[in-house]
């Protein structure tokens, strides 16, 4: 499958507790959740595992188990985006076990999705561009890799991301603000060069 990494349709969360209500109340309603979903589990789950085949393969199993543990959702405990995201943040992380790797941010991930639109030298450059910011990106702790692919890979709100890694709100953008600091001083550096 050769789905497109960057880009992304954003309902309010309000939008997707009702979505998810719904595919409570009735299985058949699971499809509108699996259509807004998809593009953002699928670019998470590819930033963190790089393979096409390996995230086309997790991304079925994710949903696969969203599906089956729909009913145990409850949206007293927080939103319904940060808990099928725990899902698949639990699933990549066992994908990553057993394949006896590291979890990181694939620098494969980004590298071979340049746009159709461009001129042959532009995809060259574009590429180039994506390849030097993803070996930059590389360089940044397990946890800022992690909040980095949250935010532009899954295209989660801090709000988000901060119910999904168990952090206030606050907390997960100081920590997402830092890390873009951090990550455009490694670049100004590297550019320094």
């Amino acid at each position: 499958m050769d789905t497109p990494i960057l880009g992304t349709l954003t309902l309010t969360p309000i939008d997707e507790e009702t979505l998810a209500k719904r595919a409570q109340a009735d299985r058949a309603a699971f499809a509108a959740v699996y259509d807004h979903f998809f593009r953002r589990v699928y670019n998470y789950v590819r930033y963190r595992v790089g393979e096409a085949e390996a995230a086309d393969d997790l991304t079925a199993q994710i949903f696969e188990q969203v599906l089956r543990h729909l009913p145990k959702y409850r949206p007293h405990r927080g939103l319904f985006a940060a808990w099928l995201f725990r899902i698949a943040r639990t699933a990549i992380y066992d994908y990553l076990r057993q394949q006896r790797r590291h979890p990181r941010l694939s620098l494969e991930a980004l590298e071979d999705q340049a746009s159709n639109q461009l001129e042959p030298d532009q995809q060259v450059e574009e590429r180039l561009h994506r390849a030097y910011l993803l070996n930059v990106i590389a360089t940044l702790s397990e946890r800022e890799q992690e909040i980095i692919a949250l935010k532009f890979g899954a295209g989660l709100t801090n709000r988000q991301i901060a119910d999904l890694l168990k952090l206030s709100q606050s907390n997960a953008g100081v920590i997402l603000y830092r890390t873009l600091g951090k990550l455009r001083g490694l670049l100004h550096a590297e550019e320094n060069r």
